[in-house]
C-alpha cells in the first residue's frame, strides 16, 4: 500500500506542477526576473503551496502516527550552517539559471526538450557527487 500511495502522490504532484505552469521554464524564469519583465502569475501558485503545506503540517501534528509508516520523520535540525547556506545557494542558482528545481524538472522531461534532459542529468550527477562527498566527510 505504501508504494501505491507514493505513486499516487507523485502523479498528483506532477499533474499539479504541469497544470500550474511550474514545469514551464519560461514562465518560471519570468517569475524570477523581478527587476526585468516580471511575470507574477506563479505568486498565487506559491501562496497556495505554502497554505496547503501549513494546513498539512497542522493536520500531521495532531495525528499519532502516519497511515503507512510506524512514525513521522519530521525535520529536527535548526542550525543555519555553511552546508545549509551553500546548498540553498546552489539550489537557487540552478533554479535561476535554468528555471527548474527538481520536481518540475522531472515533470518537464515529458515535454521532450533535449536541454531539460541535460539539466536533469547534470542535476542527478550533482546529487550523486554531493552524496559521495557527504559520505566521505562523515566517515573520515
Amino acid at each position: 500500500m505504501k508504494p501505491l500511495a507514493g505513486l499516487l502522490s507523485g502523479i498528483i504532484f506532477g499533474f499539479g506542477l504541469a497544470l500550474s505552469g511550474m514545469s514551464d521554464r519560461d514562465k518560471v524564469l519570468g517569475f524570477l526576473d523581478i527587476f526585468g519583465d516580471w511575470q507574477p502569475a506563479l505568486l498565487l501558485v506559491m501562496a497556495a503551496a505554502v497554505t496547503v503545506t501549513l494546513l498539512g503540517f497542522a493536520v500531521v501534528r495532531r495525528q499519532r502516527k502516519p497511515l503507512f509508516a510506524p512514525s513521522f520523520y519530521l525535520p529536527t535540525a535548526r542550525a543555519v550552517d555553511a552546508k545549509l547556506l551553500g546548498g540553498a545557494a546552489l539550489f537557487g542558482m540552478g533554479w535561476g539559471v535554468y528555471g527548474f528545481c527538481p520536481g518540475p524538472a522531472f515533470t518537464a522531461l515529458f515535454y521532450g526538450d533535449t536541454d531539460t534532459y541535460y539539466f536533469v542529468l547534470a542535476m542527478i550527477t550533482g546529487m550523486w557527487i554531493a552524496s559521495r562527498l557527504e559520505t566521505r566527510t562523515s566517515h573520515g
